[in-house]
């Protein structure tokens, strides 16, 4: 299995994380591009990056901007979301050799992504998810996604995973299934995510589990809902969720948010044998 980490907000720079990740024995650095350190315009110039992570015999994987949304009403967002994913995937394509030096070439390079649920309209008596009113046009945005990726990625191994958060609506769900219609997309299962909001994603994960291929392992409780705890601070049953990642040949991040969390998480993991 190959364990990697999420890039943290505690280190300003990639020679940090690098540090880190090579001194935890972890085979990749998930690059959030939520940080402005991985925007897009700074992947694409990413010559030290990946001499950085040459030199540590690491390689990295991609976590797409949180408030990605490219099925916005405004043609002008939608457009400059999708050329952000555009520049990302060339990004990406430029990452890949890092993979093939470092990491298993059986599974494809991931760019995780949410999906976002777009505004809704407070009523007196309920609040109107304007995706699921617009459903018809909220969905050809996704069918044209899906074909445009699929045009970006060519023959290159990436793969977009599409990562549970809150729970998914039924009109997210639609268009989730729309895009696993394509082998360029995928499912991220983040077991921790899936705690705090009552395991009510689970059952459509599973229902799609020929899909699945990465995880983020973080554990959590239920009551309060809590996520992003460090391995064995919470109430998941984490050695079922690692035995189904093994299961599935997937990677997955140790998406804890601090260094001192990622260490006692690496180190449970370190008396479970792995």
């Amino acid at each position: 299995m190959e364990l990697g980490m999420p890039t943290l907000v505690e280190n300003r720079t990639i020679e940090e994380n690098i540090a880190l990740c090579r001194r935890l024995g972890l085979s990749f650095i998930e690059l959030n591009m939520n940080f402005p350190e991985y925007q897009v315009h700074r992947l694409a110039n990413a010559e030290a990056l990946i001499a950085a992570a040459g030199d540590a015999g690491i390689y990295c994987t991609v976590h797409l901007d949180e408030n990605l949304d490219i099925a916005d009403f405004n043609p002008l967002v939608a457009d400059a979301y999708l050329e952000t994913v555009r520049r990302t995937v060339l990004a990406a394509k430029r990452l890949l050799p890092l993979r093939d030096r470092f990491g298993d070439c059986r599974r494809p390079l991931t760019l995780n992504m949410h999906m976002n649920h777009g505004v809704h309209i407070t009523l007196p008596d309920r609040k109107v998810q304007m995706y699921e009113r617009d459903f018809d046009a909220y969905l050809r945005s996704f069918a044209v996604f899906r074909q445009k990726c699929e045009d970006w990625i060519g023959g290159a191994d990436l793969k977009l995973v599409i990562e549970n958060t809150d729970g998914f609506p039924e009109y997210e769900k639609k268009a989730i299934e729309c895009l696993l219609e394509s082998p360029c997309f995928g499912l991220t299962w983040d077991v921790g995510h899936s705690m705090s909001a009552g395991e009510r994603d689970v059952p459509f994960i599973l229902a799609h589990q020929s899909s699945l291929c990465h995880f983020h392992i973080h554990d959590g409780t239920g009551s309060p809902p809590r996520d992003h705890l460090a391995l064995g601070d919470g109430e998941i049953d984490l050695p079922r969720c690692l035995r189904l990642a093994e299961e599935l040949d997937s990677r997955y991040v140790l998406e804890t948010k601090t260094a001192a969390a990622l260490e006692r998480s690496v180190a449970y993991l370190r008396s479970l044998g792995y």
